[in-house]
């Protein structure tokens, strides 16, 4: 299955990375459940050697997954934590990170309590906000870290002009694009240098995963990424692999429904008389809406709103009876989360905050379900 250089997106999603196996003819990459691989002779194998190393499944989805972000290779990790934390590597103590402040409590973590030990230093502004960015950046700043959309406040950085920004200053630009996905923008092609995702969300789809892809552009990245992924060994297994090459072949539709069902759901929240604000890049009251109608590709499977207070909040969660209460997004089924208490826990309550993350907040993973579903569930737990 030769793809051509002009192959369109649900194309490459299906078909980039596999070809049917040469033993059998299994249209689909098999699981390649082994640690090593017998050789014939000293020095002499069939290009693996062992299970960190090399394996064919988490191949072939590297190769899928740098094809559909449109980067040069790809490099599958244990947990999105895992990718970010191999991006981190190729600085030295000493080196600055400028980064999305609204970024995921998992990642403020990683940053403040583990790399900040070993004498990274990181910084944080409202990149959404072209004209701070520039004056945040030092001789030190290797990296310009991205979210877009936030989460969970869903702003919206121009990636092209930050990159062009950062760019100026000898400074890459690492874009984490998992509330995205690559079907709705693809930051490579916009001038980011390295795009990352927790493969457990929307590019898996099905909440039967986790996983996180590193997906690089220039040639050094993509050594040093190749080093470290054998070097410190949170690869991807073959079996989750597998589960993410399944899901990436229904990326296109899944995303289709997404964008339609949450944006409907959007509108509904914001008419709400209990919903005090209703943020999703979709409606013309977010105030990035225009950017977001040029830059991506929908508005993505993600809406926040705002109930007014912690015990509005728990009263909905107590409520609702489709959604599931939980953490992680990007499934086909609809989850429902409070971020203060869930997702950005580990941000202290003053950063929260002054960030805008309220005790009243909750977000909404919209899956695929009947809409209509959806908006019946929410109304009576609502009402």
């Amino acid at each position: 299955m030769k793809l051509t250089d002009t192959a369109r997106f649900s194309t490459v999603c299906i078909h980039a990375g596999q070809e049917p196996d040469p033993s059998t003819g299994a249209i689909i990459t098999p699981i390649y459940q082994t640690s090593t691989y017998v050789q014939e002779g000293l020095g002499q194998h069939k290009g693996y050697e062992y299970g960190r190393t090399h394996n064919p499944t988490r191949m072939a989805l590297e190769r899928n997954l740098a094809a559909i972000e449109g980067g040069t290779a790809g490099f599958a990790f244990a947990s999105g934590m895992a990718a970010i934390d191999a991006i981190l590597t190729r600085l030295e103590a000493g080196d600055h990170v400028l980064v999305s402040d609204n970024t995921y409590g998992g990642t403020f973590r990683l940053f403040e309590r583990v790399r900040r030990k070993f004498g990274l230093d990181f910084s944080y502004v409202d990149t959404s906000r072209l004209d701070l960015i520039e004056p945040a950046l030092t001789p030190r700043t290797k990296y310009l870290f991205l979210e877009s959309p936030t989460n969970p406040l869903l702003r919206v950085t121009d990636i092209a002009a930050a990159s062009t920004i950062a760019h100026r200053h000898g400074v890459r630009v690492v874009v984490d694009n998992t509330f995205a996905s690559p079907y709705i923008q693809q930051p490579l092609a916009l001038g980011a240098d390295i795009v990352t995702h927790s493969t457990t969300k929307f590019l898996n789809g099905h909440s039967d995963s986790v996983g996180g892809i590193v997906i690089v552009r220039h040639d050094d990245d993509a050594e040093w990424m190749k080093f470290v992924q054998n070097a410190a060994g949170a690869i991807l297994s073959p079996m989750d692999s597998f589960l993410v090459l399944r899901g990436t072949k229904t990326l296109d539709v899944r995303m289709e429904r997404t964008n339609r069902n949450a944006q409907a759901i959007a509108e509904f929240l914001a008419a709400h008389p209990k919903v005090t604000e209703t943020i999703y890049p979709g409606l013309p009251s977010h105030p990035h809406h225009a950017l977001a109608s040029r830059q991506m590709r929908g508005f993505g499977g993600l809406i926040s709103f705002d109930t007014g207070s912690l015990e509005a909040a728990r009263r909905l969660l107590g409520r609702v009876r489709l959604m599931a209460l939980a953490e992680s997004l990007g499934g086909v089924e609809t989850l429902i989360s409070h971020p203060a208490v869930m997702t950005h826990a580990s941000v202290p309550a003053e950063r929260r905050a002054a960030i805008g993350i309220t005790d009243g907040l909750v977000r909404v993973s919209v899956g695929i379900e009947d809409v209509e579903d959806l908006k019946d569930d929410l109304a009576q737990a609502l009402g």
